[in-house]
């Protein structure tokens, strides 16, 4: 048999392609020698494989990261997401993601579409995230987030004051232009986001937001599109503001502070509350000092 139709065999995980490519480079022997691809083999030989690692190999490899189990089950896991930590595996973020964290804590998330994963919080936003640990629990949450009955509810430091309460009805779509940003535009995936106030201060507002709907940067967008981009949004906010110390928060202040759901084996109501991180949390502790009198 040609060798390359024998790799096709041992190796079927591997494209032919990718198979095609080691042997040119010289990471595939056979009883110590680069074969081409029609070398023929009789059975018997020692074949050695030096892949090198792709960046899709990567995103399948566990990795010992640390994570915060707020709650965890045979069914579920909820999971504190820390900023700086990338969901899922892309462009730029093949490794360190929390798909590979979770392959490294159980061995059952290897057997699931996105190891589990239903929905996902930006890098530089921290908080509640569910995953589910079975294939029937995630079939089930994918159905509850499209019936809009998981409710995520954020807090976020805006920019101005807003109204006490309102809700921002507006569809969100790739920017016409800049297509690595997100916009409110004609045609665009219906988007839902209730707020409240829950506290002021002198030139920002802290606020809670309520997802009806889940799209990408979604909070981000729909309150800079009512004038009131969140703290430190490099993408979406103010370069410069009247106060320096809103200005020098190095990322957006979004925080996913509770989780809702029904729990999809025993049908229970559960919830989930996580505190501000600290540097969240100390922003706002120095705001409110600055008020005193």
């Amino acid at each position: 048999m040609r060798v390359d139709q024998a790799l096709a065999r041992l190796f079927p995980e591997h494209s032919r392609s990718r198979l095609q490519s080691w042997l040119k480079s010289g990471r595939i022997t056979i009883n110590g020698a680069s074969p081409d691809s029609k070398t023929k083999v009789w059975g018997g030989e020692t074949v050695a494989v030096s892949p090198e690692p792709s960046e899709a190999m990567l995103a399948e490899q566990a990795e010992d990261i640390p994570l915060q189990v707020i709650f965890e089950d045979d069914t579920v896991i909820v999971i504190d997401k820390p900023v700086g930590l990338v969901v899922h595996p892309g462009s730029g973020n093949w490794s360190g993601t929390l798909l590979n964290a979770l392959l490294h804590h159980g061995a059952g998330f290897r057997d699931l579409p996105r190891a589990g994963i239903v929905h996902r919080l930006d890098k530089d936003t921290s908080g509640l995230l569910v995953v589910a640990k079975t294939l029937e629990a995630q079939t089930d949450l994918v159905r509850q987030l499209q019936a809009r009955t998981v409710k995520r509810h954020y807090l976020a430091l805006v920019h101005g004051e807003p109204q006490p309460s309102g809700e921002v009805n507006a569809p969100i779509g790739r920017h016409p232009v800049q297509r690595t940003k997100m916009a409110v535009v004609p045609g665009g995936r219906e988007a839902l986001t209730r707020y409240r106030v829950i506290e002021r201060f002198a030139r920002a507002t802290l606020v809670e937001c309520e997802l009806a709907t889940g799209r990408t940067h979604q909070i981000r967008v729909h309150m800079a599109h009512i004038g009131h981009p969140l703290v430190g949004d490099a993408t979406y906010g103010k370069a410069k503001s009247a106060d320096p110390r809103l200005d020098a928060f190095p990322r957006q202040a979004l925080h996913a502070w509770q989780l809702g759901l029904i729990h999809p084996k025993t049908g229970e109501a559960c919830r989930w509350q996580t505190p501000l991180p600290a540097d969240f949390d100390g922003l706002l502790e120095t705001l409110r000092g600055s008020a005193k009198p």
